[in-house]
């Protein structure tokens, strides 16, 4: 076993243990399309996460998709929603991934969905497709992420009292009457209860922020983390239209509504990728290196969501050996992607890698679109990244 590999299994136990961490993904794709600038002739790789961007890229008119997760139960949950477009019709498949809940769901995953995924998601989804079958605690509860989510619901309901304000605030029609019930509500939402938990690692990482990344947003915001949250959540309530935020309202309410959802679950495109988009898509549990190394051909899209801020710190040779890998398998006018937790990635700055024979420092090679990224930054409807860059290579 390559010394790369052994660590970047060491990072896989720390970061995701044995669990699903993202029940569905919290990068605005909407940003993603206008920076990418998709077309039938990229090959695009992403990480896996929930599978919503791979969807959503598929949708964009990207030629190939390649997800990538070294957590296989990210990369399970990709093949049971690509199973489900494929054999179930459209009022099922949104009972199950627009509204978390399918009833019956042992039932019509055994005879619908399981021969459709791979032998090692068949094995997680035969022991957890219950996940789906509780009309009271929807799937989007479920997993890391979903443990967070249904902390925010004890938190609005039984101490900050404040649910009715949330959902006023999700129903508002225009801007303005978000911020005149925000305003109203701030008070309760913002209480020392709140203000001690989003100070805690522990709170954090149900979120999947690592401690490398609340370091750089504590030396980097003023106010630290907590103020950023704060921030963040105030840009989300009272600066940014509401009426299509999906993935604030999955979060707070367990479900979709078929107008506020993922691109992917809404019918129109249910329907395309039924009739052959997922014939594009191919889904591999490895590292980033890994299946760059191994990948035979060119990629011309890298989309690396936040993960660079995992390896900043303990784990950097090995983000040196990925940008590597990157630059192997690069085709040219190749674009790159990423998010921070921190307002800048310092640590690209100090990226060596090998090109022609000699070692050059990475932003060497790196053309940043730095106008673009900030402007499309600034209409995030997750808000809760530092940062966003959109950055071509040249090779």
């Amino acid at each position: 076993m390559a010394i790369s590999e052994w660590v970047s299994g060491r990072v896989f136990k720390f970061v995701h243990g044995n669990n699903l961490v993202y029940n569905t993904c919290w990068e605005d794709t909407r940003l993603d399309r206008q920076a990418l600038e998709l077309t039938a002739q990229d090959r695009v790789m992403v990480i896996t996460s929930a599978g919503c961007n791979a969807l959503d890229y598929l949708l964009a008119g990207a030629g190939h998709v390649y997800a990538v997760d070294m957590n296989p139960r990210q990369n399970a949950l990709l093949e049971l929603k690509a199973s489900a477009i494929r054999n179930l019709e459209y009022d099922r498949f949104f009972q199950m991934f627009g509204e978390g809940y399918l009833p019956n769901v042992e039932a019509v995953y055994s005879s619908h969905l399981r021969q459709s995924i791979s032998a090692t998601s068949r094995k997680y989804w035969d022991r957890w497709i219950r996940f789906f079958d509780n009309p009271r605690k929807s799937f989007y509860f479920r997993g890391t992420s979903g443990a967070f989510a249904r902390m925010i619901g004890i938190y609005i309901n039984r101490v900050a009292r404040c649910r009715p304000e949330v959902l006023e605030i999700l129903e508002a029609p225009t801007l303005q009457a978000q911020q005149e019930i925000y305003a109203r509500a701030r008070e309760k939402i913002w209480s020392k209860t709140l203000r001690f938990a989003m100070n805690r690692d522990t709170t954090l990482s149900m979120l999947g922020v690592p401690k490398a990344q609340r370091k750089q947003i504590d030396e980097q915001y003023p106010g630290g983390v907590v103020q950023f949250v704060e921030d963040s959540m105030e840009a989300v309530f009272a600066k940014i239209p509401i009426q299509d935020n999906y993935f604030w309202r999955v979060y707070i309410t367990g479900k979709y509504t078929p107008t506020c959802c993922p691109e992917y679950v809404k019918q129109e495109n249910f329907e395309k990728l039924k009739t052959g988009g997922l014939d594009r898509l191919t889904v591999t549990t490895d590292s980033v290196q890994g299946f760059l190394e191994k990948h035979d051909g060119s990629i011309s899209r890298f989309i690396l969501l936040d993960h660079m801020d995992w390896l900043s710190d303990h784990y950097f040779p090995l983000l040196e050996s990925e940008w590597q890998a990157i630059l192997s398998r690069a085709a040219p006018n190749s674009r790159i992607l990423w998010r921070s937790g921190g307002l800048r990635t310092e640590f690209i700055d100090d990226v060596k890698v090998k090109r022609n024979g000699e070692l050059v420092k990475l932003p060497e090679l790196l053309r940043y679109n730095t106008e673009l990224a900030m402007k499309l930054h600034q209409l995030d409807r997750v808000h809760t990244y530092g940062s966003f860059y959109i950055a071509d290579l040249d090779i």
